[in-house]
């Protein structure tokens, strides 16, 4: 025999015995649908949901082309003259371009660097507190707030803040301090809005960080501790590191919506006084859209505005995915 006859038959037997030795199994992973049939109650769990984003979300991605038409509800959107960019142009050149972004990002990011840590905070330290009746007082107290409607909100802050009968100022009268006209000064309505929504919010985002402290090892604890560590350090190296992955998720969520600041609140305690800060996009859209009937100009702006949010969005993400191992995608 010779030696290329040999050396054939040797890869051959080489081959034989590495497909023996990996068989390739047969129907390895079910088909699609024979799965789906088997965890049929998931998908139904999960239909709602899908279906709520799917009508209210995606279906009405439909009208978008509104912005670059001059809508006419009499001829519908197909119907009406296609004119392009003209209406992001017309609020780009305007004079109130500027004056609206000022607003709005300066009551976001006031409300992004005053508002975020403070859940934060109030977590460690509920955290830290024995179970008992004070623990479960402040949580209550903490939460009950979130379930003020916005429209009763606004009544108390207006009723709070005004100038003759409002407690807080019959409060600073006692300390000597004339009344303030918190809600016809235009310097004083960001403070207003923030701290309010602090106060209403804040208990109720520590339950997501409480939940996350919950996950801790108790035996890190007790580790620490044999070791000598303080309280404060045990907070600094073991539950906080354990909140970072939270804290990052919800970061990059609040970054994404910056620009979109409800109008609700907003528009109930807006007044021609504090116009010149308190005139966000939000109420722009609305003024301009619902009463003013400028639908193609109105959707526009909120495209505008909802391009900037995905943009922040996906920019924080990135970030946050090259700097961590936390990210939404």
């Amino acid at each position: 025999m010779s030696s290329s006859t040999a050396t054939a038959l040797s890869n051959e037997e080489e081959k034989m015995d590495s497909a023996n030795m990996n068989p390739i199994p047969k129907n390895k992973k079910p088909k699609r649908n024979r799965k789906i049939l088997q965890n049929w109650q998931l998908y139904i769990f999960i239909l709602p949901a899908f279906l709520y984003f799917f009508i209210f979300h995606y279906i009405p991605m439909y009208g978008v082309q509104i912005a670059f038409k001059d809508f006419i509800p009499s001829k519908g959107i197909w119907g009406s003259e296609w004119v392009g960019l003209e209406h992001f142009k017309r609020f780009f050149d305007s004079y109130y371009f500027w004056d609206l972004i000022k607003n709005t990002l300066g009551i976001s990011v006031y409300e992004l660097v005053v508002g975020f840590p403070l859940p934060i905070i109030l977590a460690l330290a509920i955290n830290e507190a024995k179970d008992g009746l004070y623990k479960k007082t402040v949580q209550t107290v903490t939460y009950a707030p979130h379930f003020i409607s916005v429209v009763v909100m606004a009544g108390m802050i207006i009723a709070f803040l005004s100038p003759a009968t409002g407690i807080i100022n019959h409060g600073l009268g006692l300390l000597g301090i004339d009344p303030i006209p918190f809600m016809s000064d235009p310097k004083w309505f960001k403070t207003v809005y923030v701290f309010s929504g602090v106060w209403q919010s804040t208990g109720w985002g520590t339950i997501i960080y409480l939940a996350a402290l919950s996950g801790v090892d108790p035996q890190h604890h007790e580790a620490a501790i044999v070791d000598g560590a303080t309280r404060l350090q045990r907070i600094w190296y073991i539950n906080i590191p354990a909140l970072v992955p939270t804290m990052v998720i919800l970061l990059i969520m609040n970054v994404g919506n910056i620009m979109a600041l409800g109008f609700e609140k907003i528009l109930l305690l807006q007044n021609p006084l504090n116009m010149e800060s308190s005139n966000v996009i939000a109420t722009f859209v609305y003024q301009a859209g619902l009463l003013d009937a400028q639908y193609s100009f109105a959707a526009a702006v909120g495209l505008f505005n909802s391009v900037i949010n995905a943009i922040l969005l996906i920019t924080v993400n990135q970030i946050a995915k090259k700097t961590s191992e936390t990210s939404l995608w």
